[in-house]
């Protein structure tokens, strides 16, 4: 019988998968609050990073181990986010400026930290100043590692840093982003979702579904709603645990609840993709506690505040 032989590169990949999955478990909570600073969402900052860490899992063979993982990450990551506004809308102007002389004015390398109260500010500034100012002033990376990650000059990050700092600070009572307005057709689905998954009523809750609606545990699964295990499962739960809506960072959202010393507390976030009065797509995300770590408000509609 012939012998299996290994790949020549088999040992090289294992290894720099044990790096890469060291790396992703300590990185993932500051990976996740960068890119959703970036993409103005606490969910759609972590569909980006999971688009970032599969990326950077099919180029693992390139990885040239002379660097170091995480910046490497961080670029991917940040790529991925540029990506992101861009098919979303959002103008590039930073993005296309030009690169500043060295002879703008200096910034202190180490910068004024950035208050978690104001942090979510960032998304009023244009991307290119939106990254140099949370990859310094939130993740304290230098100037260097930064022109790196963003594709630019140590004189172009001292530029946007200059912009972007002078924009926040100019601003003059540091209110918070407005909430976004949600459909109203929408906002009553939520609440007929919550309402029906609360009271147990499994029959009234695919009603709402779509036949061909999509399912994403994050981490977990991925698959049609009618395929996955997903409501069963919560059906099965022994511990208590309800559905309830809130303003996550000013985005409603269906939040799911369990009891902490006796009192109800926000556990995870569950999305939902509307279309023509039905749920076209779930998207859960139970097993990622850093997302709602990362918000910063969470408001509970008054209904479920008791």
């Amino acid at each position: 019988m012939d012998s299996i032989v290994d790949p020549p590169n088999a040992g090289l990949f294992e290894a720099r998968y044990l790096a890469f999955l060291e790396t992703i478990t300590q990185l993932r909570p500051n990976l996740h609050r960068y890119c959703a600073r970036m993409t103005g969402s606490v969910s759609d900052g972590e569909d980006v990073v999971q688009e970032a860490l599969f990326t950077a899992y099919r180029k693992l063979d390139t990885f040239d181990d002379a660097q170091r993982l995480e910046p490497w990450l961080f670029r991917i990551a940040h790529n991925r986010c540029i990506d992101f506004l861009r098919r979303r809308g959002v103008r590039e102007d930073a993005e296309s400026e030009a690169e500043v002389p060295d002879s703008v004015a200096a910034v202190d390398p180490v910068g004024p930290a950035l208050g978690r109260a104001v942090e979510h500010l960032v998304l009023t500034l244009p991307p290119k100043e939106r990254a140099c100012v949370l990859l310094k002033d939130v993740l304290d990376y230098s100037l260097e590692e930064i022109a790196a990650l963003v594709d630019s000059t140590v004189g172009g990050v001292k530029a946007a840093l200059n912009r972007g700092r002078a924009k926040l600070a100019e601003m003059p009572d540091r209110k918070p982003v407005p909430t976004r307005v949600t459909n109203p057709e929408t906002s009553r689905l939520l609440r007929e979702y919550v309402e029906r998954f609360n009271q147990r009523d499994w029959d009234g809750l695919r009603e709402l579904i779509a036949a061909d609606a999509r399912m994403r545990v994050v981490d977990r699964f991925a698959g049609a709603v009618l395929d996955s295990p997903y409501l069963g499962n919560y059906q099965r739960r022994t511990t208590p645990w309800r559905m309830a809506l809130a303003e996550v960072d000013g985005v409603l959202t269906v939040v799911s609840m369990d009891q902490r010393e006796g009192a109800w507390a926000p556990r995870s976030i569950v999305r939902l993709d509307v279309k023509e009065d039905r749920v076209v797509g779930i998207a859960d995300y139970a097993h990622c506690p850093w997302i709602l770590a990362a918000a910063n408000s969470v408001v509970l509609a008054d209904a479920y505040l008791e």
